[in-house]
């Protein structure tokens, strides 16, 4: 599989959540997940991430994993509750140590790490004074960055500030399926601005102290399809767009909210007051690259499915994974042209992609997963044609290097390339792993 640039990262990515576990060891404080995961009916067999993967005590075996599958690249997030457990004050010692050891031993090993400032823990306490919803969390973000950036930067080459923070604003605030598990329209728009005002606050921070290191953000994107080509359906399309990728890559991008949307918003719920005389300045900071995550494309008519939006989901013909998500290859790509035609030539990262089947373990020394494989490499294959048309692709991270505490579905999907047995913490290579782990070493080598 060649036809990929010199350089072009090869890894797998992780979140802190969940696969860390030891949730109240070291003086971490309690997240958003933990509250959320005690509350009944909120998770899936009321799992939580109290255990997970004990990647907190296993991150030495782990690295041998990475090390052994010829990652070069491993992307990982740090857990706020552990760096502060308040979300506010000096930093937890216990906490930042942990996450230097782990980066020195990534630095040993010659994998490079990625580490993401928030992957949706932010501490309870936080929540507790408004949250993402509240303008006061932007100094706090702020503050917490800096201590990371203090802590860690002599180890770190490439930062994510936010991930996914459509899903953390619109799932956590208004459709109430991730924590905090709130059914708030208002303060999930309120919630996704300050999550983009604390990116470009951050952002700003950076250049300002003169960091050399790399700094962007992770964007999880769809692309839409209308489910005909009436007028009715192809506007809901568009709107769907402008909810899902827009409202996000436009501020970033270009230091502004779609204008359809917003003035939708603004009929629907009044004026949008969150959003103040210089903050979309703040928010479009240059960044070094954009990540971007990609799982699925959604297909959509006009109805009232999202009344908001005004649109209904359209089920799609086809292969699915375990998630119910469809499998779409070329939708990947034709999301990576058009970031390029609509935003011009932004260095990007494929920060996740990956897919959820029903792996089982059945004794043997590799899990046989060939859906999985077969769903990675027609992704990747997807990468290479967009990199061939001039996209600037300069990595890819699968997700997930383990099979882990995946949020409100508990320990019910699979994502890894590595099968963890949740009982005896036992990893097992997956099939898909082997098949990675030899491409990579083949693309080292310069082979097809």
């Amino acid at each position: 599989m060649n036809g990929f640039p010199e350089g072009f990262v090869w890894g797998a990515a992780t979140a802190a959540y969940q696969i860390e576990g030891a949730t109240s060891e070291d003086g971490r404080g309690e997240s958003i997940w933990d509250r959320f995961c005690r509350t009944p009916g909120k998770v899936e067999n009321g799992d939580t991430g109290d255990r997970a993967c004990e990647h907190y005590h296993r991150w030495p075996e782990d690295i041998d994993l990475m090390q052994s599958l010829n990652l070069g690249g491993y992307r990982f997030s740090i857990s706020w509750p552990r760096i502060q457990p308040d979300g506010r004050g000096p930093v937890n010692q216990k906490g930042l140590d942990f996450y230097r050891r782990l980066l020195e031993r990534l630095r040993e090993r010659g994998i490079d790490p990625l580490a993401t400032l928030y992957h949706w823990d932010l501490p309870q306490a936080l929540e507790d004074e408004g949250g993402w919803a509240s303008r006061d969390i932007v100094g706090r973000f702020a503050d917490y960055a800096e201590l990371v950036f203090d802590g860690l930067g002599d180890l770190v080459g490439d930062w994510v500030t936010h991930n996914e923070p459509w899903v953390s604003a619109f799932l956590g605030y208004a459709y109430g399926t991730k924590a905090p598990g709130a059914t708030d329209w208002p303060r999930a728009l309120a919630a996704a601005h300050h999550t983009l005002l604390s990116h470009g606050e951050v952002v700003a921070a950076f250049r300002a102290a003169g960091r050399k290191e790399r700094i962007g953000i992770a964007i999880d994107l769809t692309v839409v399809y209308a489910a005909s080509e009436t007028p009715d359906d192809e506007a809901a399309a568009l709107r769907l767009d402008s909810h899902r990728n827009r409202w996000f890559l436009d501020p970033v991008l270009r230091g502004s909210y779609p204008e359809e949307m917003l003035e939708r918003h603004e009929r629907q719920f009044g004026p949008l007051g969150f959003v103040q005389d210089g903050d979309m300045e703040r928010i479009s900071q240059p960044i070094d690259f954009l990540g971007i995550n990609f799982y699925r494309p959604t297909v959509v008519s006009a109805g009232d499915g999202n009344p908001v939006i005004e649109v209904s989901e359209v089920e799609l013909d086809g292969e699915r994974t375990s998630m119910g998500w469809p499998i779409a290859p070329a939708a990947l790509a034709a999301l990576l042209l058009r970031i390029k035609r609509d935003y011009g030539d932004v260095p990007l990262l494929i920060t996740e992609n990956g897919a959820a089947f029903d792996d089982e373990l059945d004794g043997g020394v590799v899990v046989e997963d060939p859906r999985r494989l077969s769903y990675l490499e027609e992704h990747l294959k997807a990468v290479r044609h967009a990199i061939g048309r001039g996209v600037d692709v300069r990595g890819y991270y699968v997700w997930s290097l383990l099979d882990n505490f995946e949020w409100e579905h508990g320990y019910s999907q699979r994502f890894g390339i590595v099968y963890v047995d949740y009982e005896t913490q036992r990893r097992v290579p997956k099939r898909s792993a082997l098949w990675y782990r030899d491409l990579i070493a083949q693309q080292a080598n310069g082979r097809s």
